[in-house]
């Protein structure tokens, strides 16, 4: 008896195997595509093994780490202080915000975040606010050069032009600004900034409603993104998705506004959140919160206390000697002064032991700062929660079922920078 069911089984498996034989005859031969990491509708160097059954993905294996530049390691061997400027090269298209988002970790371990001069919360949110509109044009102009809407990527361009002026007033540089230093600002904002920062908004909010024209209601481009990459709220909340490609799906968590930092709660904005999912969603949240970002800049304009050309000299930097830096008149006067400044920036800023963690509500997600200190002027350990390495994790299980011409577009949804990816 045993040996009759040892036949039918072997027979059975047999049979089994002829029928998958069968059934990959008939399905073809797949196909491995390699798409980047020179591919322009990469964004940067991402490399996607994709397995191709005809023009439909059966599987996408994303392969980062092609631009490692090793910043973690590095910070551990620098001053807090000195590895401001690496925070500019993680998400290169808002340095500001990554500026500030850094020095507030910091801040956060010497226990001085709260003490912050009202006029330097202020300004910050402003550096913020502003590199999030300029972070949210570059990818909204690529974004739609890569479904073919070339019209869009020259309008977007042209105002991410004059923020990179705004950005040039205030730090003296234009991409990498290095612009917050810990405990406050490397310097006051020029008298006229504000001023032209109000000129800026006037002026965007035109070319935002003409943009929006061109693609809101465009039949191409919303059967180009419309049910393409759906992301459920569940798979964004198990992926750690942050951003606009976490309330895309849904989800209303804003850093901003679940742990407010600087004056965030006194200001008033909302938070825009998608009801499917899908490409079309990430593209209006994140035209939605350029408007919001508008919102939240006027309101500083007319509360940052100081006015407009700080009549009233407010500071901008917490009276902590031990932290900042005496001013330039005082080191070429006293001696004592010199000594001071002297060994704050050869040793650092002497931080207690301890380990903090600061997230703050970048342009991409959560952009995350963990903070080991031993005490001291360098930390023992720093770690990166870099938003854009989180959210391409999912491409994984995202990609498949999609045809091969909606991996732009869903790239493109996602707006990630590899930068700060690969740190």
């Amino acid at each position: 008896m045993a040996q009759v069911q040892d036949i039918e089984i072997r027979d059975s498996a047999t049979r089994a195997a002829q029928v998958a034989e069968e059934l990959q005859d008939v399905q073809g031969e797949k196909m491995v595509l390699n798409m980047g990491p020179s591919h322009p509708a990469t964004h940067g160097v991402l490399r996607i093994v994709l397995e191709l059954d005809g023009e439909l993905i059966t599987k996408a294996d994303p392969d980062v780490g092609y631009l490692h530049r090793g910043d973690e390691k590095i910070a551990e061997n620098m001053t807090y202080t000195q590895f401001i400027p690496y925070t500019d090269r993680l998400d290169y298209l808002a340095p500001l915000a990554n500026n500030v988002a850094y020095a507030l970790a910091v801040e956060k371990l010497l226990g001085i975040h709260d003490k912050l001069p009202p006029r330097c919360q202020y300004i910050r949110v402003m550096c913020c606010e502003l590199a999030r509109i300029s972070a949210h044009l570059l990818g909204l102009g690529a974004f739609a050069m890569d479904a073919g809407a070339i019209t869009v990527f020259l309008l977007t361009f042209t105002e991410r032009e004059k923020i990179y002026n705004l950005a040039e007033a205030a730090s003296g540089a234009r991409l990498t600004t290095s612009y917050t230093r810990i405990g406050g600002l490397a310097r006051d904002i020029p008298p006229t900034w504000c001023a032209q920062v109000r000129q800026f908004l006037q002026e965007f909010a035109v070319t935002l409603a003409e943009t929006e024209t061109l693609l809101t209601r465009n039949r191409i481009w919303v059967d180009r993104l419309r049910d393409v990459g759906v992301v459920s709220k569940a798979m964004a909340i198990d992926y750690g998705l942050s951003g606009p490609n976490l309330r895309g799906s849904g989800v209303e968590y804003d850093l901003r506004k679940a742990q407010p930092y600087l004056c965030y709660s006194d200001l008033q904005f909302d938070i825009p959140v998608g009801s499917v999912g899908d490409s079309y969603d990430r593209y209006l949240v994140r035209m939605e919160e350029m408007r919001q970002s508008m919102r939240i800049l006027s309101q500083c304009l007319e509360k940052i206390p100081g006015g407009e050309v700080n009549a009233s000299k407010e500071p901008v930097n917490i009276p902590d000697g031990k932290i900042t830096l005496p001013s330039k008149l005082k080191v070429l006067s006293s001696m004592e002064e010199l000594i001071h400044q002297f060994m704050l920036v050869t040793e650092g800023v002497n931080c207690p032991p301890g380990e903090i963690y600061f997230g703050h509500e970048n342009p991409k997600g959560e952009l995350g700062f963990y903070i080991n200190s031993h005490g001291g002027g360098t930390p023992y350990r720093l770690k990166i929660r870099a938003p854009s390495f989180v959210n391409l994790s999912i491409l994984g299980e995202l990609l498949p079922g999609c045809m091969i011409s909606d991996v732009p577009v869903v790239l493109g949804s996602f707006d990630f920078v590899m930068g700060e990816s690969d740190r």
